[in-house]
């Protein structure tokens, strides 16, 4: 192994030395508690260290790095705290994820390292997103995130190098080729001759390089960073390694022919690093030993300081209320928000349609928050598939009001990048249809990351929804019940003009990540009036539409206008009609006054009925109000089909189709 000095001085070569030897103490030391029971499972970078090590010293310390779960020298090189890491391993709730997540599932903003998801491909679109918040600040900053070379087989490796690309952004793709993908090996996962091949398929640069020379890899990194930073573009480096571990350990190794280990074992880069060191005189082996005794005492002061707990305590309280990051009321209040349950005809008010309380809430946002970022397919000179951002790249400009590539999942990855960065942002989900490409980052990376490591996801995708205008089985599905089982999102579906503004303004102002779904037949079929200032309606919170004596009525967007459409038909039936607005969290107050007013309740969604919001709202009637009861809860929904092209068919399918009969059904219980 050839290490080229160049202009290192001995301390700085000593210094590389002792991060690249701290990993390695710290996962023999692991080894050991593993086999005595004392943590449960241990992903192994033995023999990789050199890549971890020398990309995170290459970097600034506030350059974000998206680390997997061999990557113990990016926590290391950061300097993360020793006896807290253990903590984390341990499942300790003084760990950094309170004891919610395994060894390095878990990130830390101070140290400018984002957590891992067992899915590996979502980190690669995370770090788009960062290096696009630097390159929109004109930052010398360049983000970094690893993938394995299993990982480059995904759809989110191609998804997000392509937006990389195409965006011009300052990242530093790094695959470490360890030769194996669990026991697939890589004549199994691809047929170039070398994964750095791909990069010029994205009009990329890119190199192949020793990974277990850890001088070749800092000096490769810290000169590619100068590259991603002076010309603004991504670059790929394919690190060439040895996995001298299982998988994890109880996978073992016996997949593995036995002279790859012989070889791979004489290019161990902690002992040839150390022969180098010797040879140039730089340290001898009575300090190299010096280090390793001092590195020892140092692992057992600081485990000491990480005592397994006796009993693990658990919060229920908390472990409720840090799924959600708590929304800043000072904050609102310098931005003059006002909050509206209903409209307010003391203000100026406009009659407008719900697609312009949509387009209204957006351009005022954009007004406010000069750090939100709107993102989406044919969204820029177009103004998007219904035209709702029309004209915001002359109000805005390009930079905040951008196009995107047709890859859903890098775009969420991206949302969530500028996230840890401070931005906002606002994808709009071209139709909700396609947010199925997307669910991977929505329901894993998004939803979790509060609740895993205390970051915030500050992020709103708008999911343009529903049936009625004959688009058939894939465009035209009412997907929001699919979210509403993941804690972490909130889910807002709006059925006016005045509710369609308000809440998208809450939505843009909340910390969680919200999915907004607006029904596409309603945004020019409903009408009404809309104050022209810039307020909010609360997230969460139900709206009394009419009160009445004989059926309670409980149902959210299009429902709403086909229940309003009856009462308005049949003025001798007295419904009491409930707008629950958001399904995620449920208003259950609301939902149980509105059960005790007529004790006959009738769930209405256009959603099907197998597995729609209706069941669960049913289940919790039936277990809090059953006394307040004088029928069985009713559910009418759509067939459970797939939705039909035809229009005949589509009216056949919609629940409004059934609508009558059921409400006939209660009066006559």
């Amino acid at each position: 192994m050839n290490f080229n000095r160049e202009q290192f001085t001995n301390e700085e070569l000593i210094y590389i030395y002792r991060n690249l030897l701290m990993p390695r103490m710290i996962e023999e030391k692991m080894l050991v508690l593993l086999r005595q029971g004392k943590i449960s499972k241990w992903f192994s970078g033995i023999g990789q260290e050199a890549i971890s090590v020398g990309a995170t010293l290459a970097l600034q310390r506030n350059e974000w790095i998206m680390p997997l779960h061999r990557n113990l020298g990016v926590f290391t090189a950061r300097q993360m705290p020793l006896h807290k890491l253990f903590m984390q391993w341990q499942g300790n709730k003084d760990g950094y994820s309170k004891g919610r997540e395994r060894s390095f599932h878990f990130g830390s903003k101070p140290h400018y390292i984002c957590g891992m998801i067992s899915h590996l491909g979502p980190q690669l679109a995370i770090a788009d997103g960062v290096a696009l918040a630097y390159k929109l600040r004109k930052e010398n900053k360049v983000s970094l995130t690893f993938s394995g070379d299993g990982g480059t087989s995904e759809g989110d490796f191609h998804e997000a190098l392509n937006v990389a690309a195409v965006w011009d952004l300052p990242v530093i793709f790094v695959i470490e080729n360890n030769g194996y993908g669990l026991s697939t090996p890589v004549n199994e996962q691809y047929r170039c001759e070398s994964l750095v091949d791909k990069a010029k398929g994205y009009g990329m640069e890119g190199v192949r390089i020793d990974g277990n020379n850890v001088l070749e890899v800092y000096d490769t990194i810290r000169g590619v960073r100068d590259y991603c930073i002076k010309n603004q573009k991504p670059y790929l480096i394919e690190c060439m390694t040895f996995r001298m571990r299982g998988h994890e350990e109880a996978s073992g190794t016996k997949y593995v022919p036995k002279e790859l280990f012989e070889e791979w074992g004489r290019r161990d880069p902690i002992k040839n690093f150390e022969q180098f060191l010797v040879s140039e005189n730089i340290i001898s082996e009575m300090t190299i030993a010096d280090i390793r005794n001092e590195f020892k005492e140092y692992i057992e002061t600081e485990l000491k300081q990480a005592p397994e707990e006796e009993a693990f305590v658990v919060d229920e309280e908390e472990e409720i209320r840090d799924v959600y990051a708590k929304k800043s009321v000072v904050r609102s209040l310098e931005l003059g928000v006002e909050i509206l349950d209903s409209p307010d005809f003391s203000l100026q008010t406009s009659h407008s349609r719900l697609l312009d309380g949509i387009k209204e809430a957006l351009h005022q946002s954009m007004q406010k928050h000069p750090n939100l970022i709107l993102m989406g397919q044919d969204i820029a000179e177009y103004g998007g598939a219904f035209k709702i951002t029309e004209g915001f790249v002359e109000a805005f400009g390009k930079e905040r009001v951008r196009n995107t590539p047709l890859c859903e999942s890098a775009i969420v990855g991206s949302t969530l990048g500028l996230s840890l960065e401070g931005f906002k942002s606002v994808m709009e989900m071209q139709f909700a249809d396609f947010v199925t490409v997307g669910f991977n980052q929505i329901v894993n990376n998004l939803a979790k990351m509060h609740y895993r490591w205390g970051q915030s996801a500050d992020v709103v995708i708008r999911m343009p929804t529903g049936a009625g205008v004959g688009a058939g089985p894939f465009h035209s599905q009412s997907n929001e019940a699919w979210f509403t089982h993941v804690p972490g999102l909130k889910v807002v579906y709006p059925a006016t003009p005045h509710d369609a503004k308000g809440l998208l303004i809450a939505a843009i102002n909340d910390p969680n990540p919200v999915l907004f779904f607006e029904h596409k037949a309603l945004y020019r079929s409903v009408s009404g009036e809309v104050p022209e200032e810039y307020y909010e309606v609360e997230i969460g919170k139900a709206r009394l539409v009419k009160e009445g004596e004989e059926i309670t009525v409980i149902t959210y967007g299009a429902g709403l206008h086909w229940v309003n459409e009856y009462q308005a038909n049949h003025p001798e039936i007295s419904l009491h009609i409930l707008d629950l607005r958001t399904l995620l969290p449920l208003d259950y107050t609301a939902i149980k006054e509105a059960v005790a007013k007529t004790g006959k309740v009738l769930l209405l969604h256009e959603d099907t009925l197998i597995g729609g919001i209706g069941g669960e709202i049913s289940a919790w009637i039936s277990e809090h109000c059953f006394e307040l009861l004088d029928a069985p809860v009713m559910r009418c929904a759509s067939l459970d089909t797939p939705i039909p092209f035809n229009l005949e068919l589509e009216k056949n399918f919609l629940a409004k189709n059934r609508l009558g009969a059921y409400i006939q059904k209660l009066l006559k219980y």
